[in-house]
């Protein structure tokens, strides 16, 4: 089970706050312009300055934890700000870095370097083996550590370290834990093994070019580096600490970008998801029972633990001192002031493995210890009973349950009688309760089956034969259920044909409701059978059985309206649905009024067969009216 262990940062602080460094780059832009001076100016190594863009004789001062100006190398960076928050990994809490700031502003660099000059991610996973290293191999841990490298591409989660890979979905455990289903993770157990696949991934990043940077990239990339340490001795205590190393894309004003097609889509994306983590900055630094909005970007989701959850996190800002980044770098100031103020707490992520005992009923234990064989009979019993049980399905129904009562009965009074007085006087209680319980059960049991009795004679007195009871309980009272390999087949219902006495003329058998014919059939004789078993009245002789006035009117009914209804009356005929009408209209149309109903067959989808059924079932129906 998961364990939290609140973390103490020196005294009793229970919380972390988000640590802000601010790294000024030199300058790249023409001779001119350094003509002009930089538009940000460091104070100490803590505080700067930038001028007001509304008053230009004034300045904005900003204080972070560290100020590096543009003499600061990669491995001061390294060493004054991300160094101090690895050791936190190995204790299984997280932490967290990420590079925020305009486009061209030396993100990128900062955290990936270059051969020559290696930025913050091979450093830090170079720092992270030497920790693991560094370990006592007394203290009793083995440590494992792994690597997960990922980017957000225009709102879809993709695995650099496989190209095959699809937009994964970002899901939340129960321990409020970011999971990425799918996303690859490869153990590594060295920085060699490292940097073989974290060479090529990082190839693998969508990079294009733009007016301000010959190589920007166009997503957000993420590196997860997972250490997990395991206890040797019981009870196996497993402590997981992550890594998060962000290298977040720049935001683009496309005015002065160029960004067209493609690459408008992609600053589209990479500006929304960076305005969403300025929200939840926002939200976060309200102070009021507010909404958090980490689910409106899958930048701000993944980032969730970084930013108000439970990680150790430090934001590097990167600033240009060009004239022309003043607005970019204003904005970025303002956002790494805001980000300072946010309060992470930090805690120990621990599993520790719980024993799995076994668990006995105090009467099971109590028998077990008076006699060792006693146990072991009434298994055999219980093995032999089920035995018989199986061979034999009607058994179940036939054998009483007062033996299995008896049984439970007979077990309490020998733990009674082994008991002491106190527990014998509850366990006579418990006996009491059990024995009028089971007579009263019997009891309602004799009541509802005389009752059954009683409807069941009343009702075959009714009916003039004599029926089975409506239901009958067969098994006796307090009985287990049968399981599925002792229950007997179900029986299958056997159809009979259908069997008329005599024939009534159609007349007395005819009932109308509503232009729909219900037919009532009375059985015929026992040598006449229909074929098939279907219902059937001998279509051939129907008409002879009716009133030869009363036929000939209805006849002329239907053929009435066969040549003079709209489409809505010749709907209203039996058997004539909207298609059908339509076609009766357009016959009409051209070959004019129907001499005879027999005409009708003459349409198109109108067959013999069909026009019989028509013609019975509108004669009745005009009968009915």
């Amino acid at each position: 089970m998961a364990q939290r262990a609140a973390v103490a940062d020196g005294g009793n602080k229970k919380t972390s706050r988000v640590r802000v460094a601010v790294r000024l780059r030199p300058y790249v832009g023409k001779q001119d312009e350094r003509s002009e001076g930089p538009c940000v100016k460091g104070l100490d190594a803590q505080n700067l300055e930038i001028i007001n863009w509304r008053n230009a004789t004034e300045t904005v001062k900003y204080h972070f934890d560290v100020y590096h100006d543009e003499q600061t190398t990669q491995q001061e960076v390294f060493l004054s700000s991300v160094k101090p928050i690895l050791p936190h990994i190995l204790s299984g809490q997280n932490a967290s870095v990420f590079a925020y700031g305009p486009t061209g502003a030396g993100k990128t660099h900062t955290m990936l370097g270059s051969s020559e000059q290696p930025g913050v991610i091979p450093r830090a996973v170079r720092e992270v083996f030497n920790l693991v290293k560094a370990k006592d191999e007394d203290e009793g841990w083995d440590y494992s550590i792994g690597m997960s490298y990922l980017e957000i591409y225009n709102e879809k989660v993709l695995d650099l370290l496989s190209l095959s890979s699809q937009d994964l979905p970002i899901r939340e455990d129960r321990d409020k834990n970011i999971l990425i289903p799918g996303l690859t993770h490869t153990t590594i157990s060295s920085f060699s093994e490292f940097d073989k696949h974290f060479v090529p991934a990082s190839l693998n990043r969508t990079t294009a070019s733009t007016k301000l940077n010959e190589r920007s990239s166009r997503s957000h990339a993420i590196l997860l580096i997972k250490v997990v340490r395991t206890q040797r001795a019981f009870p196996h205590r497993q402590q997981t600490g992550k890594l998060y190393l962000v290298d977040l894309a720049g935001s683009e004003d496309n005015r002065r970008t160029g960004n067209r097609g493609i690459r408008l889509k992609e600053s589209g994306a990479i500006n929304l998801s960076l305005f969403t983590l300025s929200k939840v900055v926002d939200s976060l630094n309200s102070g009021t029972a507010v909404r958090v909005p980490y689910r409106d970007s899958k930048l701000t989701r993944l980032l969730q633990d970084s930013l108000g959850g439970s990680a150790h996190s430090l934001m590097i800002t990167n600033i240009a001192p060009e004239y022309k980044y003043y607005f970019d770098t204003f904005s970025a100031l303002n956002f790494a002031a805001k980000s300072k103020l946010i309060v992470n707490k930090p805690f120990t992520r621990e599993t520790v493995a719980v024993p799995v005992l076994p668990v006995k009923r105090a009467r099971e234990d109590h028998e077990a210890g008076r006699s060792g064989t006693e146990p072991q009979k009434k298994k055999q019993k219980d093995e032999k009973k089920t035995e018989q049980d199986g061979s034999s399905p009607s058994a179940h129904y036939h054998s009483l349950s007062e033996p299995s009562v008896m049984d439970r009965l007979i077990a309490l009074e020998k733990l009674m009688m082994s008991c002491q007085d106190k527990d014998r006087t509850s366990m006579l209680k418990d006996v009491a309760q059990s024995r009028k319980e089971i007579q009263e059960l019997k009891e309602k049991q004799k009541e509802f089956e005389s009752k059954t009795l009683l409807l069941s004679q009343l009702a075959g007195e009714k009916h003039g034969t004599k029926q089975e009871p409506a239901f009958r309980n067969n098994t006796a009272p307090l009985h287990r259920k049968p399981s599925n390999a002792t229950k007997p087949n179900k029986q299958q219902a056997v159809v009979q044909p259908l069997q008329v006495s005599q024939l009534q003329p159609l007349q007395q058998l005819a009932v109308v409701k509503k232009q729909s014919v219900c037919v009532k059939r009375k059985q015929l004789p026992d040598q006449v059978e229909l074929p098939g078993g279907k219902e059937n009245i001998m279509e051939t002789n129907w008409e002879s059985q009716l009133d030869t006035s009363v036929l000939d009117q209805s006849r002329q009914k239907i053929l009435q309206v066969l040549n003079t209804g709209a489409l809505k009356e010749l709907k209203g005929l039996q058997q004539i649905g909207d298609k059908k009408a339509k076609l009766i209209l357009g016959w009409r149309e051209i070959h004019g009024h129907f001499t005879k109903l027999e005409d009708l067959v003459k349409v198109e989808g109108m067959s013999e067969k069909r026009f019989s059924t028509f013609m019975k079932a509108n004669i009745l129906s005009v009968m009915g009216k």
